[in-house]
């Protein structure tokens, strides 16, 4: 529930008390509330000069009416409460969002005529507008509404507006909420068959593949012993060594790993809007990830940038709870993910030989770093496609989708000699034609021939 309530205890505003919120709700008379006013004093003035006491009644009920009304409006303002529903706070371009607001009425007087305005971007939609009539005293009002966007980002939903008039018309007074929710329009995702996908090399002879393991050697370091414990999974050893009862740590499977990688250089795409080419990227990459981490395997986003999500770890997910957490923390990055202003793909390289951006994980070198790479990746040149060439582990399967700008905006293209420098260095390389679909070109990322030395894995 967004915290819509007003502040202090019982949902009642306690800061715009005083002569200065006084002052402040008199500035809400309407038109015919400032007529009635001046009416009133005029009346009163001229029963003053004439010695006439009829008119000067006439003249304090006119005067007295709007400010009646002022100091009705005035406490029930302060007594209203407002909150605010979001379901779901995420959700994927182009999907709808649910937003129900709810007023309660704390008071022990009703309320008067009521007009709510909820404050949202308008690329979400027109601002939404209801109009309530009276509420009792305890009362509560529900309404909704419904917002989407075909373009991803997060949003801002807030602060909500309560208008409140008096059935005089003479007064309008307006409360702002200070509370806003943030709605998360994550990238389009695609649901992507289970393929085997390999690399590709050659000059080692007859072509093998390798699938990756889903487990993998037990960890055997020990631990304090907790209640419960079995007590044969007690490491007599370590217990000598460390002066307390340690016990085995429980198997744990080793889950194998994979590496997307989004290359976001301005330089590497042309164009933008939803059907541009790195819109497609990013949706590609976000459909990926989901497939990874249904498939069980680590998962981990990679930018060209060097920056790894999630970033503990080693930068990879882990299972279970922590799972589903780092899918979510991943599909927020790419729901606000930009051009970076990089002209090279030097830092993910140095990110993939550490193992992770710096955070002590295996590299792509080293024993234990082989897993799945998919990039993909905006125009390349002589030198990035050198570099990415390189990226490729020792045995790992790499998959990469080219999104070439000169392929999308029509023009000549030497995409097909890049892809071959891919290949030869063991990528199973594909180009991305305009608005081509990933699915598919993931089933024939899948068929891709196999060369010697390839490692493949079922994703």
């Amino acid at each position: 529930m967004g915290a819509g309530a007003p502040r202090g205890a019982g949902g009642e505003d306690t800061g715009g008390r005083g002569f200065g919120g006084l002052r402040a709700s008199l500035s809400g008379l309407t038109t015919r509330g400032r007529s009635f006013l001046a009416a009133g004093i005029a009346a009163g003035l001229c029963a003053y000069v004439l010695g006439q006491g009829e008119l000067l009644r006439v003249g304090l009920l006119l005067a007295a009416l709007p400010l009646v009304c002022v100091l009705a409006l005035h406490r029930t303002r302060h007594r209203v409460a407002g909150s605010r529903l979001l379901s779901p706070v995420r959700v994927a371009a182009g999907a709808e969002a649910r937003v129900q607001l709810r007023v309660d009425n704390v008071s022990r007087i009703p309320t008067g005529l009521l007009m709510l305005q909820d404050r949202v971007p308008y690329v979400l939609g027109p601002r939404p507008r209801f109009v309530l009539d009276r509420v009792e005293p305890g009362g509560r009002r529900e309404v909704s509404y419904r917002v989407r966007s075909d373009l991803r980002g997060r949003y801002p939903l807030g602060p909500l507006q309560l208008r409140l008039t008096d059935p005089f018309g003479l007064v309008e007074l307006t409360r702002s909420f200070s509370s806003h929710d943030l709605l998360t329009v994550v990238p389009r995702t695609e649901e992507l068959v289970p393929v085997r996908l390999a690399g590709e090399t050659s000059g080692y002879g007859d072509g093998s593949r390798r699938a990756l393991a889903l487990a993998g050697d037990d960890d055997v370091i020990p631990r304090t012993y907790r209640r419960g414990d079995d007590l044969r999974r007690v490491h007599w050893r370590s217990t000598a060594r460390y002066g307390e009862l340690m016990v085995r740590r429980e198997e744990q499977p080793q889950r194998s790993r994979a590496t997307v990688l989004l290359d976001t250089r301005d330089a590497a795409f042309e164009g933008a809007g939803p059907d541009s080419a790195f819109e497609w990227a990013v949706s590609a990459a976000a459909s990926t990830l989901v497939h990874l981490l249904e498939q069980g395997f680590s998962s981990r986003l990679l930018t060209d940038a060097g920056t790894a999500v999630p970033g503990e770890g080693g930068g990879f997910s882990s299972g279970g709870q922590e799972s589903a957490e780092a899918a979510g923390l991943m599909m927020d990055t790419l729901a606000v993910v930009g051009h970076s202003d990089g002209a090279g793909l030097s830092r993910a390289y140095d990110a993939l030989r550490s193992g992770g951006a710096g955070t002590g994980g295996a590299g792509f070198g080293e024993a234990g770093g082989d897993g799945l790479l998919i990039a993909f990746f905006g125009d390349l040149d002589d030198v990035q496609t050198e570099l990415a060439a390189k990226m490729r582990g020792r045995s790992g399967a790499a998959v990469a989708f080219v999104l070439d700008a000169a392929l999308w905006a029509g023009r000549p293209t030497a995409v097909e000699e890049r892809l071959h420098r891919l290949r030869a260095a063991g990528w199973t390389a594909l180009a991305v034609p305009p608005g081509g679909a990933f699915g598919e070109l993931w089933r024939q990322a899948g068929n891709a021939p196999l060369g010697s030395g390839a490692a493949g894995g079922r994703a």
